[in-house]
C-alpha cells in the first residue's frame, strides 16, 4: 500500500466533496484517532493509523485489503465510488433524500429516484450534487447525484427523475447473480 499522490488525493478530495462539501474535513481529523486514505493496485482504501501499521507488516502480494474500500481508479484517471463507502458517506453527508417504501425496492434493484418515490428530500439541496439515499426509517441504502435541485423537484412530473442511481445496497446480490449464472 502506498500514499496517494497530490493528484491522486486531488481526485479523490473533489469526488468526496461531492457528497461531503465542507464535512470531508471530518475524515481526515478524527478525534478518536488518525485516519487515512491508501492506495493498492488502483484500489483507494481508509483506515485508521493502527491499521495501517498492522497492514503494513504484510508484503504486497499478500494483503489483499485493510480498511474500508472506498473505491478505484478508471483508467481515465477518474475515480468511481462503490457502494462500501456508504458508511462514511452516510455519516458525513450533507444531503440526503429519503424514499418512501415502495421506491426502496426499485432503487435497490439499480433503478432512479422518482419524484413519486421520495419521502422528504434535505432543503435547498443544489442540482447536481451527490446525496446519500435513505429509506424512512433511517437506514442508508445507497448514493446518487440529483438531478434536479430541490425547487425544480416540486416542479416536476411525478414520474420524472431526481436522483441518478450511482451505488445501493442490492448491487452485490445483483453482482453475484451475475457471476452465478456462468
Amino acid at each position: 500500500m502506498r500514499q496517494l499522490t497530490e493528484e491522486e488525493t486531488k481526485t479523490l478530495f473533489s469526488k468526496l466533496k461531492l457528497f461531503l462539501e465542507e464535512n470531508l474535513k471530518y475524515l481526515i481529523d478524527r478525534e478518536d484517532e488518525d485516519h487515512v486514505f491508501r492506495l493498492q493496485e488502483q484500489r483507494i482504501y481508509y483506515m485508521s493509523k493502527s491499521v495501517l501499521d498492522i497492514a503494513q507488516l504484510f508484503g504486497r502480494d499478500e494483503l489483499v485489503s485493510a480498511g474500508i474500500f472506498v473505491g478505484n481508479f478508471t483508467k481515465a484517471g477518474k475515480i468511481k465510488l462503490h457502494i462500501t463507502a456508504l458508511p462514511l458517506l452516510a455519516k458525513y453527508a450533507k444531503y440526503k433524500i429519503w424514499v418512501k417504501p415502495g421506491g426502496e425496492q426499485v432503487f435497490l434493484y439499480g433503478n432512479n429516484v422518482l419524484k413519486t418515490h421520495i419521502a422528504k428530500m434535505t432543503e435547498n439541496t443544489p442540482q447536481y450534487q451527490g446525496v446519500v439515499v435513505y429509506s424512512m426509517t433511517d437506514v442508508p441504502l445507497g448514493f446518487g447525484v440529483v438531478a434536479r435541485s430541490t425547487e425544480q423537484s416540486l416542479k416536476i412530473q411525478p414520474h420524472d427523475v431526481v436522483v441518478f442511481n450511482q451505488a445501493d445496497l442490492g448491487e452485490y446480490l445483483r453482482t453475484v447473480e451475475e457471476k452465478s449464472e456462468f
